[in-house]
């Protein structure tokens, strides 16, 4: 039986966000203007549901404001490179996992970052689905770009958005957010959108929602597999879609170290400081499918794992002395899975990037 590994990169990977990294190092409070807009894309894809628009789309939102300030494909490039922060034994994982199955990364992030992520990763970049875009054709006459730097000040000094998890509309939010978010809409759809660097919204499709779920999909096909055959790992809203695609379609969907929209539609949470816990899930799915690999995570010990047949001893070792946390998610304990999860995904990626959508 074929079965296939697919992963996001940030978060199952590495611990970066890359796009805020870039915001932030380019940028004047640049990390505040990042944060600003990820809430609001959260709002968009989550609340509103805006057609059109879908989670991740914060990394074309951001790109007019980076030309603004004369970043480059490479500076983009040369920054991946040098900045680049791994989950513990990552490099370990995707290389024990590529012996035992196929492997993809599926990730919103730039290709800059992941073809920096692939050479030091020793990774194929043609098993890579990811945001792309080239900012330097782009064009920008002085006065857009004066005026892009007003915004970006002015959007860097808004108030972040802290949303209700129980938020469904717009009319569930405060009065002062329905205005930031009206504010938003007008700087993105009737003023930058009119600029001739508008033109990068229509030429930009991040790699985020529903466009992870089709890359997904477009890999099975590929491959001549079923959706009951993948396991995908996701940590955030921009994998919303693919997780559930996954676990519906019968495949294993895991949320490692996840925020509240990657554990309310996974099988199964991970809390971890190193990815070989991922290693472990995936090879008991990869080798013996998502029932066994359910019994084992719902009775997670040392005597599950070798009921189940986990072939490495070596990285069996290895978790036994890490702090590692492996849940079925369940109604009964989602709530539970996702206030730990949130708490402990800050802890490994820090407040700032821990704390976006």
């Amino acid at each position: 039986m074929k079965r296939i590994f697919t992963s996001d990169c940030e978060g199952p990977i590495s611990k970066n966000d890359n796009a805020y990294e870039i915001t932030a190092y380019y940028i004047p409070n640049g990390g505040k203007l990042f944060t600003v807009i990820s809430r609001y894309d959260d709002v968009l894809a989550d609340i509103v549901k805006r057609e059109g628009y879908k989670a991740g789309d914060t990394l074309k939102l951001i790109l007019p404001f980076l030309k603004a300030y004369g970043v480059t494909d490479k500076m983009m490039q040369d920054f991946s490179a040098k900045s680049l922060i791994l989950i513990p034994n990552s490099k370990e994982t995707l290389a024990y996992i590529k012996k035992i199955a196929p492997a993809f990364i599926v990730s919103t992030s730039y290709e800059h970052y992941l073809r920096a992520l692939c050479e030091y990763m020793e990774f194929p970049y043609e098993n890579v689905f990811c945001t792309k875009v080239c900012l330097d054709k782009y064009e920008l006459s002085h006065s857009e770009r004066q005026r892009l730097i007003e915004l970006a000040n002015e959007i860097a000094n808004m108030p972040i958005m802290d949303i209700p998890k129980d938020a469904k509309c717009l009319s569930d939010l405060p009065e002062l957010y329905r205005d930031i978010i009206k504010r938003l809409d007008e700087i993105f759809w009737k003023e930058i959108a009119k600029m001739s660097i508008g033109k990068i919204f229509n030429d930009v499709n991040p790699m985020g929602g529903k466009e992870k779920a089709i890359a997904i999909m477009q890999i099975c096909e590929k491959l001549n597999i079923n959706l009951d055959n993948v396991v995908y790992v996701g940590d955030s809203i921009t994998d919303v879609e693919a997780l559930t695609l996954v676990r519906d379609g019968g495949g294993l969907a895991v949320a490692f170290n996840g925020n509240r929209y990657a554990v309310k539609n996974a099988d199964v949470a991970i809390l971890s400081e190193t990815s070989l816990a991922i290693a472990v899930v995936a090879e008991l799915f990869l080798r013996h499918g998502k029932d066994v690999t359910l019994k084992v995570v719902e009775k997670w010990s040392e005597k599950t794992l070798q009921e189940g047949r986990v072939v490495n001893e070596t990285l069996l070792q290895k978790i036994r002395t890490s702090n590692i946390k492996i849940a079925a998610v369940k109604e009964d304990n989602i709530e539970l899975l996702i206030e730990e999860s949130e708490a402990f995904r800050k802890i490994v990626r820090g407040e700032a990037v821990g704390g976006l959508g």
